[in-house]
């Protein structure tokens, strides 16, 4: 993979300290944003969340000015209705009806940059918005791996899906994308030629593994495509409440989805003799601010404080002469 690639600031490009000294700052827009969040969440947490994203998306205008990254190239689909949405998007990618890979990978890939959301916004999930022709998702890292996927296609299926439709927004456009997320991660195909009619909750743990989903995600999608009835769906749930898959997905994936991007542009910084805490200090940004939107997503840490494991090796980014 030939990108991110690395040349030095342009002397044209402006200073990244004038973006922050300078009158305007370019915030993501308050109205078009897709919150994944509780009903109840507060104004003002969603107003951080909003402003936390702005930090993310000034580190990659800062990034931008210094290496060539994948364009936005996510397809634009009408008003399809979720299914076929999804459908639509796996065959654009290329993804047949395959396992979904990694849903970081493949969001980076189509020029959607993904950061992660701080721990102080725990009521919210996820969420996506275009700002200008860029698309921003950021996830909350602190779930299973496995939510954190369906919460990454999720928001896909609001970019896709809504795009700039500002009317298109609240419960019906939640619903909307959780049953594009469900499809695209779980094509009917596929759960139909791979589960029973009627399986037992030990079968849906058996079988999850298969999409890389969570339990509750498979049973969902399962009573959708009607191999379970009302009362398996319901006494399924029931069971795998019991069992800890409410909040929580034991025995699940073992390594966290993690972000190809940035660790390659950490990289390539490192390459260069640039440490991320002077990435930081040239942003204007504290340790804490920078960690916090790669939390989960990098082994960079800002500042010391260790590391992360990454969930898999990285090849060495290439620099442009």
């Amino acid at each position: 993979m030939g990108w991110p690639r690395y040349w030095p600031p342009h002397p044209h490009h402006p200073d990244p300290e004038a973006v922050f000294t300078g009158p305007e700052i370019d915030e993501l827009p308050a109205e078009g944003i897709w919150w994944r969040a509780r009903i109840k969440t507060p104004a003002r947490t969603l107003d951080a969340a909003r402003a936390a994203g702005t930090l993310a998306a000034l580190l990659y205008d800062w990034i931008e000015e210094r290496f060539r990254l994948p364009v936005a190239d996510l397809p634009s689909l009408g008003k399809p209705d979720p299914e076929t949405a999804a459908e639509m998007v796996r065959t654009t990618w290329g993804l047949g009806n395959a396992q979904a890979p990694n849903m970081v990978h493949l969001l980076e890939a189509h020029g959607v940059r993904v950061f992660s959301l701080a721990p102080d916004y725990a009521e919210v999930d996820a969420f996506a918005v275009w700002r200008g022709r860029t698309p921003f998702v950021l996830l909350n890292t602190m779930k299973s791996a496995e939510r954190s996927r369906f919460d990454a296609a999720h928001e896909l299926g609001h970019l896709v899906m809504h795009g700039t439709d500002r009317e298109c927004a609240g419960p019906e456009a939640e619903r909307q994308a959780n049953d594009f997320a469900s499809a695209f991660l779980m094509p009917a195909s596929s759960v139909l030629g791979h589960m029973p009619t009627g399986a037992h909750v030990d079968q849906i743990l058996k079988g999850k593994a298969i999409w890389n989903v969570s339990a509750m995600a498979l049973t969902y999608r399962m009573h959708d495509l009607g191999l379970l009835t009302d009362w398996q769906y319901r006494s399924a749930c029931i069971e795998l409440s019991q069992r800890g898959y409410r909040k929580a997905e034991p025995e699940g994936m073992k390594k966290r989805e993690t972000s190809q991007v940035l660790t390659k542009v950490f990289q390539g910084l490192r390459s260069t003799g640039m440490k991320p805490a002077a990435v930081a200090a040239e942003l204007g940004l504290t340790s804490d601010e920078m960690n916090k939107m790669l939390f989960g997503l990098t082994m960079t840490m800002v500042g010391g404080g260790g590391q992360r494991a990454a969930s898999e090796p990285r090849r060495a980014l290439s620099l442009v002469p």
